[in-house]
């Protein structure tokens, strides 16, 4: 749960056990393998992504300069894009870097940061999609709706506009199916779809939404869950389940905003196999569509 802006209260998923016990085993191989995540991201959040990727276990690193881009996307695991605070210079290290990350074989994730904003953030992730392929697409419903075509709606990064559980899933399913990747719209339910094939998850907090880049912290995530798998729609569903349940510990430590912020960092850190086990809540979806 990351955005602002929610449809119709939803009847509870049935959790499928054999997904949740797929994301326990992604969890156990990220902390073996600590693989590295290329970030390239915007200047509010990248303190707060090192520190989840840290936390997560895999190993972070922050590197814009066109002239090292492409070796270290090479390098990682995982490159994210996030175009929160993009700038021309940016945009054309981003391409590089997504260039070298598809010559090598590493997913490419891309988080539209208020692409429905403005003319300039939508043209740059048209330009991303048509020369980088793209594993996972992850964003709120309006910047998701922006990237299918549906003009305007946005006030700055925020999803304003509310749609309900049908809207969403649809969306996710045909912007998966537009741009051939898997597409994950997050709000009160996460949906998530690779144009056939559909997952739902239920895990979250509305604390997310108090707190600023809580969205691009759930884009790290499915990042770092993609550096240790290779089949990205169970890697982005097992992530923002994770990243979900531990907001939902979270929520019980904290006082407000603040001391949510603090504790989030901790319950993922303190995250184990198990508890994604026992406390996941993903649904499949038959036909990529909902229930």
């Amino acid at each position: 749960m990351t955005e602002t802006a929610g449809g119709a209260a939803a009847a509870p998923l049935v959790p499928d056990r054999e997904l949740a016990a797929r994301a326990a085993r992604l969890l156990e191989a990220l902390r073996q393998r600590r693989p590295l995540v290329h970030h390239i991201t915007n200047r509010v959040v990248t303190h707060s992504t090192a520190n989840l990727t840290l936390a997560l276990g895999a190993s972070p690193v922050m590197a814009y300069a066109p002239e090292e881009v492409a070796e270290m996307a090479a390098a990682a695991q995982a490159l994210l894009l996030n175009i929160g605070t993009l700038t021309a210079a940016e945009l054309e290290a981003a391409l590089v870097a997504g260039r070298a990350a598809n010559a090598a074989g590493v997913p490419v994730l891309l988080d539209p940061v208020g692409a429905g904003a403005t003319r300039f953030r939508l043209e740059a992730c048209h330009r991303i999609l048509d020369e980088v392929r793209v594993a996972v697409l992850r964003g709120n419903a309006d910047e998701m709706a922006a990237l299918a075509g549906e003009g305007g709606g946005q006030r700055g990064v925020d999803a304003v506009r509310p749609r309900d559980d049908a809207e969403r899933a649809e969306l996710a399913r045909r912007v998966a199916r537009r741009y051939g990747c898997v597409a994950a719209v997050t709000g009160a339910r996460d949906w998530l779809s690779d144009g056939e094939r559909g997952i739902a998850c239920d895990n979250g907090h509305p604390l997310l939404a108090q707190v600023t880049g809580t969205g691009c912290m759930a884009s790290t995530a499915v990042a770092a869950f993609l550096a240790a798998g290779d089949e990205p729609l169970e890697a982005a569903a097992a992530a923002l389940g994770a990243f979900g349940l531990a907001a939902e510990w979270a929520a019980r430590d904290a006082r407000g905003p603040g001391s949510f912020e603090v504790a989030l960092l901790d319950r993922v850190a303190a995250l184990r196999p198990v508890d994604l086990e026992e406390g996941l809540r993903l649904a499949r979806l038959e036909g990529g569509e909902g229930r």
